[in-house]
């Protein structure tokens, strides 16, 4: 017996089915807005990885050699890998490019609550528009995304600050900071005590007193005092752009879920503008459900034109916590349509109305173990079909079949001629 590795889960039926069912309606919302399915490997070159998050980085990742000599890893992210995507046909493609997708990703880390060493992500990018609009599109399909799956205001909220806020703050500041390992610490803030996130803005390059003022400015509800307190172009300017995004959020349906939260920095350096996480409103799912932002950098390091870029990335372990907690995750069991149960020599027909029921676009089973007519019935019970059509000889000597409803345990006879009809999807109480 072979135990599965740590970090990596197995989904039965029933588990699937549910996350099956979260998976269409984050991809059916994209496509509403518009965004395309791409497909992407699950390998890259490691040095794509090291060039941008530096030679740490191989620590958390399935990195090896494989037997032509290449460092590859396996996609601990995706947003490098589109933005190779976007350099390599950039002169082909209209812009905005707006893509999608869903697909497994690995890193070498600590396993805990909703988070695993392969996980799935939905992953919803823009390139081409640095337009406020473009980032108010990505917060009202993570919006209506939600909302689809049966959650409400009362559940989630996007936390909204912006990276050029926090640099220009620290820029104003009068020591030596190295901004990018400051900002990595307020994204950690609330992960940690404040004496070690202190601690981390010390090492990053600030005194204690400037520490703490930061750490005040940032707590503050007015974006005027946060223009005051670095008195620079560059804060000003971010804090313009933040209210143009959240303006065009209101008017795209989504200004209601979100608020004003300096402390959400993102920890990755490619994040350029505006950023938000999705947190559960409660509390009860302590980390954040997802999160998203502006990398308008990334295409041109990557040796592309300078293209302007946002996305967001729904995961599918910390979203199923948060719809567990409200209540709203789908039922993990099988749904099937119809049974269709043979008694006697009826293969044939059964067979041939099983086929009707699949071509009508129904989910169809039927016997495939010569079992009894009280195993069929159990067997049926076990995948939760709705619907029993019962294709026995005696039916048959009457040109009818039995329809059985499993819920109620009713049943009718309907003549074969009537069933299955031209379209529909006909049940008991159409018979009765």
């Amino acid at each position: 017996m072979y135990d599965g590795l740590k970090g990596f889960r197995d989904f039965y039926p029933g588990e699937m089915s549910a996350r099956r069912e979260v998976i269409d309606t984050l991809e059916e919302t994209a496509r509403r807005y518009g965004f395309r399915e791409i497909g992407t490997p699950a390998l890259e070159r490691t040095e794509m990885y090291v060039d941008k998050s530096g030679e740490e980085i191989v620590e958390e990742l399935y990195a090896f050699e494989d037997r032509g000599g290449r460092e590859v890893a396996m996609t601990p992210e995706l947003t490098p890998t589109v933005a190779r995507m976007v350099v390599a046909r950039q002169g082909a493609l209209a812009e905005p490019i707006k893509w999608f997708s869903t697909r497994p990703f690995w890193r070498y880390e600590q396993v805990q609550q909703g988070r695993f060493r392969e996980f799935y992500q939905t992953n919803v990018d823009i390139f081409g528009t640095e337009e406020p609009e473009a980032d108010a599109e990505v917060l009202a399909f993570a919006a209506d995304a939600l909302t689809s799956l049966g959650l409400t205001g009362e559940d989630f909220e996007f936390r909204v600050s912006h990276r050029d806020i926090l640099g220009g703050l620290l820029e104003s500041l009068d020591s030596d900071i190295d901004t990018a390992a400051a900002i990595r610490a307020v994204d950690k803030s609330e992960k940690i005590d404040d004496e070690a996130y202190h601690d981390l803005l010390v090492e990053a390059g600030l005194d204690y007193a400037e520490a703490e003022d930061f750490d005040e400015v940032l707590a503050t509800d007015d974006l005027e005092d946060l223009v005051a307190f670095a008195g620079t172009e560059r804060v000003e300017s971010a804090v313009e752009n933040l209210r143009a995004v959240l303006e065009a959020a209101a008017d795209f349906g989504a200004r209601e879920y979100c608020e004003v939260s300096l402390s959400t920095a993102r920890g990755l350096d490619y994040y350029t503008g505006v950023v938000f996480e999705c947190f559960d409103s409660t509390g009860e799912v302590s980390r954040s459900v997802f999160g998203g932002g502006r990398y308008d950098d990334l295409i041109e390091s990557f040796g592309g034109q300078p293209t302007p870029a946002v996305g967001v990335a729904p995961g599918l372990a910390p979203l199923s916590l948060l719809c567990q907690r409200a209540g709203v995750w789908p039922e993990e069991a099988p749904s099937t349509d119809y049974y269709v149960l043979t008694v006697g020599d009826t293969r044939a027909v059964a067979a041939d109305i099983a086929r009707q029921l699949r071509e009508l676009g129904h989910v169809v089973e039927t016997d495939l173990t010569t079992r009894g007519f009280g195993d069929q019935l159990s067997y049926a019970d076990g995948i939760n079909a709705e619907t029993v059509v019962v294709v026995g000889e005696q039916d048959l000597a009457e040109d009818a079949v039995t329809i059985k409803d499993m819920a109620s345990g009713d049943q009718t006879q309907v003549p074969l001629e009537e069933f299955p009809p031209e379209e529909g999807r006909p049940t008991y109480e159409d018979y009765e």
